[in-house]
This record gives structure tokens, sequence and C-alpha cells, in this order.
């Protein structure tokens, strides 16, 4: 099956759903789904791992984070100061207080893109603003954040950049110690020739 296809069937789905459940809700004012759809395929409805980190790093105010796993995962692993709002209880009257707040940016994530799309398109939908993805999920801020890779000799000077500020970012949310050894500089012995004796006499 073609991949957009199966990604517009999954939105759909999620769609209907969200309408199902908004029409129990008839206080929130909902957009239009011509708006929505344009919504959708903006690429900054999403934020980067690197973008999260930084807001946390600088105890961003407006920032809120909202962990749509379950409970049990939450109390696993969790990132700093983030509220989890189980995604089947995102509708729950005890939660709505934590949307719609003016300047505040709300960042959804879960382990992937999935649970956390279906939210954002929920919360839109509600007429929500202000609303965004952590782009990958925890397994991308493993992989960027907990376990950043060196970029190859050849990599351009913002590869290494960013790689500095996830070293330091790494040391931020893991207490990772940095390395201070000092590099020993091996000893080269020099050799000196000795003098030859010129040859007696002359030409």
């Amino acid at each position: 099956m073609n991949r957009n296809y199966f990604f517009l069937t999954v939105l759909m789905l999620v769609l209907a759903a969200g309408t199902f459940f908004l029409n129990r809700e008839p206080e929130y004012e909902q957009i239009k789904p011509e708006k929505l759809l344009y919504d959708i395929i903006q690429p900054t409805r999403y934020v980067t791992t690197d973008q999260v980190a930084r807001f946390i790093i600088d105890k961003d105010p407006t920032l809120e984070l909202v962990d749509v796993r379950s409970a049990a995962s939450y109390d696993h692993f969790s990132l700093n100061n983030a509220i989890n709002i189980p995604f089947d209880s995102l509708l729950s009257p005890n939660y709505q207080d934590y949307f719609g707040i003016p300047g505040t940016k709300v960042v959804f994530y879960s382990n992937d893109d999935i649970l956390a799309d279906q939210a954002w398109v929920i919360t839109r939908r509600m007429g929500i603003n202000e609303t965004y993805v952590m782009k990958g999920g925890l397994n991308c801020w493993i992989e960027t954040i907990i376990q950043p890779k060196e970029p190859p000799e050849d990599a351009p000077y913002t590869a290494f950049e960013l790689y500095q500020f996830r070293k330091g970012a790494q040391m931020y949310f893991t207490g990772a110690k940095v390395d201070n050894s000092v590099v020993k500089k091996k000893k080269v012995a020099v050799r000196r020739k000795k003098k030859q004796k010129v040859a007696a006499g002359g030409c």
C-alpha cells in the first residue's frame, strides 16, 4: 500500500474519532475541516528534540510538555516537568484547564509520533492554538539528546556545533561527567647525526 494513502487513512480515522469525542464536548469552538487539513500539512506543527531540550534547559516559562502515553510509561521515564495526560483521557474535564492558556505552547510527545499526532489533531479540531508535536518522540530524544553521535570528519561546521549542544544537553539530562583526562603527548626522541669527519686532503 502506498505510504501516503496509509497516512491519509490513519489521519481520517483519527479525525473521525476526534469528531466523535468532540460531539460530546459542545463547549469547544471547532475549527473548519479545511483549516485543520491545512494545518496538518504544515511542518511548523513539529518541534525538534533539540528545540525541546533548549526550552527545558532555558527553563522557558511558556513551555507545557504533555506526555500522552500511559501512566505506567510516564512513571517509568518522562521528560523534566512534563504533565501526564494519557491519550484516552485527553478530553476528560480533569485536564481541560491545561489547554488554551494564552502565551503557552503545548508540546505533545509519546514514544514516536503516532499518539502525539492524534492528540494534536484533536486539540486543533477543538480550536486550541499553540499546540505542537515533538518530532520523533522519545525514541528520537534518546538518539539525539541522550546518546548523540559524533558527526563524520567531513561534516559541515554546523553539524559539529549541533553535536556540541547535544553533548551539553546529554550532561544536563543524565548528569554525565565530562572526561577531563589530559591526553599525554608522546615525547619524541630526537637523535642528532654525528658529524662525519671530513677526509684529509682536498682537490
